[in-house]
């Protein structure tokens, strides 16, 4: 089972900038897809970006603001964003799957480990 735990979410100004970070444990998860969602009030949960277990394969929801990156060794993934907008408002989620052939899912039913959720506020 793998824990993981975001942080890194606040409050900031439209067009400002924040960095969410995830570590997991309980297990490596240098073998696993590792992804970003959000939820925002009254809405479904959100595809934001994935990356595969290597670095290969990366998706996004805008790839022109947001940066996923992974570090292995540190058992961590990032989510860069930039110019944030006030749609951008919501609770970010990092998120596990055990794929290591080089599958990145971006339906979240595909992800069988969560974390609790950072909360991330833009305001006009």
């Amino acid at each position: 089972q793998v824990q993981l735990v975001e942080t890194g979410g606040g409050s900031v100004q439209a067009g400002g900038s924040l960095r969410l970070s995830c570590v997991a444990s309980g297990r490596t998860v240098s073998s696993y897809a590792l992804g970003w969602f959000r939820q925002a009030p009254g809405k479904e949960r959100e595809f934001v970006a994935a990356i595969t277990w290597s670095g290969s394969t990366i998706y996004y929801l805008d790839s022109g603001r947001f940066t996923i990156s992974r570090d292995n060794a540190k058992n961590t993934v990032a989510l860069q964003m930039n110019s944030l907008k006030t749609e951008d408002t919501a609770v970010y989620y990092c998120a596990a799957g055990a794929y290591d052939s080089g599958y990145v899912p971006v339906l979240d039913r595909m992800y069988d480990s969560w974390g609790q959720g950072t909360q991330v506020t833009v305001s006009s």
